[in-house]
């Protein structure tokens, strides 16, 4: 498995026949200069955990200039379809749920954040956020936690899914911040790696990785700080 960070939430992974995006905040993303045509380049699959614009982002631009296959919750869904977007490519499901997506299988986990996208100044609700478990055959399961504050239920994600990469938000104020994402990783998880997001991208964010790694203590070393735009193996 090959994973690209591209800054804040968005990741790109790689595995067998699938190219993933998750999140693919890339128009505007001060951390990603690129823009989103050579992210998307080959995608097959876009994953979203919800829907605010900085986890949304190109999905509609991409959408429109491949052919991939759509993954989100149904309100997701229903908003893609009001933007012109063919539900038969939608590919939709909610909380508890395991959906096939041709390739690799996504779970959709709660999450403690919220859900909108804001049209002309007024936030349209894109339903519950969610973190997501992905699970390829062959390789080692994902979960991307999406935007989350730390809840005690993160104990049966593990014991129901028992992820083993976790990309994890660390940037406070609008997630968790250094010290309770690295008290979720620490006592709910057995995370073999750890990728922290969400940081750095804005002013009002937690500028580094710095605290995350210091608060992992013992399991810093499980912790891989990625550069951005940098593939790297799993």
């Amino acid at each position: 498995m090959k994973l690209t960070w591209y800054g804040h939430s968005a990741f790109r992974i790689e595995a067998g026949d699938c190219a993933v995006l998750i999140d693919p905040f890339l128009s505007g993303n001060p951390k990603w200069p690129g823009g989103w045509e050579e992210v998307a380049d080959g995608v097959t699959h876009v994953l979203l955990t919800h829907g605010h614009p900085d986890h949304f982002g190109d999905i509609v631009e991409i959408a429109q200039a491949t052919d991939a296959q759509l993954v989100g919750v149904a309100e997701v869904a229903w908003y893609l379809e009001s933007r012109g977007i063919d539900g038969a490519r939608i590919n939709q499901g909610n909380s508890g749920g395991t959906i096939e997506c041709g390739g690799f299988t996504t779970s959709f986990v709660a999450a403690m954040h919220s859900s909108s996208y804001p049209v002309q100044g007024v936030p349209v609700y894109l339903g519950h956020p969610n973190g997501l478990i992905v699970r390829f055959a062959g390789e080692k399961s994902l979960y991307h936690m999406g935007d989350t504050d730390i809840f005690g239920d993160m104990a049966l994600i593990n014991e129901l899914y028992r992820p083993e990469i976790g990309i994890v938000p660390i940037g406070d104020r609008f997630t968790m911040g250094a010290s309770s994402a690295a008290l979720a990783c620490r006592r709910f998880f057995e995370f073999s790696t750890i990728i922290p997001c969400h940081y750095g991208t804005f002013p009002i964010l937690d500028p580094d990785a710095d605290r995350f790694v210091a608060a992992m203590q013992a399991d810093a070393g499980k912790v891989t700080v990625p550069e951005i735009g940098t593939p790297f193996e799993l």
